[in-house]
């Protein structure tokens, strides 16, 4: 018997059955509309209209979905967006969505069409739908425009998901180890740069910021083109940094900033910053929206979004 709790986002029963547990995802109305991209007020006219989902309720008659539910909308929200009438999904069978899907997947690199495909991988917990999705475009499109284009917007919907519990932890890591994987290859893939006009970059992070993906990213970029990095990894002190510039003599350090609490702790890491580094150049990304006081600073250069980042890249 289903123990009762109150409903929440991404809620779970449990499920007792001679001392064993089992685990049932559950997700509100809202929950798939997040996921999906689908309005809520869409949803309920496709179930009331063509019988697409079936809801069940708790005592309360509060409407929950279970996984199932879940893995149905975001194949129909991918056909849909890909030109295919709701009407005619609904008369699809399961194999023939399906089939649809992983065609659509395999051909093509419109955006939200793979994010979706991403979605439902990470869902799954699929690797081999996740290894075909990101082959595929990096066959078509290459490998830095698949982070850009797919991976990046991918990981800005996930970093949503996780803020409002749509996603439980176990997929969110299941996705960004594979991502983590895939650039871990390619960096690898790019030799390393000698020579009087290659630049030197220390990539790292501060105590207490979670954005090894960001900063793996900027790690390939670099060295994709002809640079050379210096990659401490994150939970680094601005004590630290000193001997590095000393032994290293890097060109800049670079290090991305967005967990702070507020202005006046960030303009005091970056002080601390500037005053162990010298007359180093210091890059700084993920302050989309604060500068107030950082251009007052000597060598201080902030880089607000991806695309001026790469336009930085290009340029050195």
């Amino acid at each position: 018997m289903a123990r009762k709790v109150n409903f929440v986002p991404f809620l779970v029963f449990h499920a007792y059955i001679n001392t064993s547990i089992i685990y049932v995802s559950v997700y509100s109305i809202k929950d798939l509309e997040k996921l999906s991209g689908i309005k809520a007020h869409t949803i309920r006219i496709w179930e009331q209209r063509y019988s697409l989902l079936h809801p069940k309720r708790t005592d309360t008659n509060i409407r929950y979905y279970l996984e199932d539910d879940l893995k149905l909308l975001l194949n129909v929200a991918l056909l849909n967006r890909n030109g295919y009438k709701i009407s005619k999904i609904a008369k699809l069978t399961h194999e023939e969505i399906i089939r649809k899907v992983e065609e659509i997947s395999s051909n093509t690199t419109e955006q939200l069409s793979q994010v979706d495909a991403l979605t439902m991988a990470m869902i799954e917990m699929d690797e081999y739908k996740f290894d075909r999705i990101i082959t595929a475009n990096i066959h078509q499109i290459g490998f830095e425009r698949t982070v850009i284009e797919v991976i990046q917007p991918f990981l800005e919907k996930l970093s949503v998901l996780w803020l409002t519990g749509s996603v439980n932890p176990c997929q969110e890591n299941f996705i960004t180890c594979l991502i983590r994987q895939k650039l871990l290859v390619a960096i690898d893939n790019e030799p390393v740069s000698l020579g009087s006009d290659v630049k030197k970059f220390v990539l790292f992070l501060p105590e207490n910021v979670n954005q090894e993906l960001s900063l793996l990213l900027l790690q390939y970029l670099i060295k994709a083109r002809k640079h050379r990095v210096i990659y401490l990894g994150n939970g680094i002190h601005p004590d630290d940094l000193s001997q590095v510039a000393e032994i290293v003599k890097p060109d800049y350090f670079f290090t991305i900033i967005s967990e702070f609490f507020n202005e006046e702790d960030i303009l005091k890491y970056i002080k601390q910053i500037t005053n162990r580094t010298g007359n180093i150049d210091i890059l700084i990304t993920g302050l989309s929206s604060y500068n107030n006081g950082l251009t007052d600073i000597p060598n201080i250069q902030l880089l607000k979004s991806l695309d001026e980042t790469i336009a930085f890249l290009d340029k050195v």
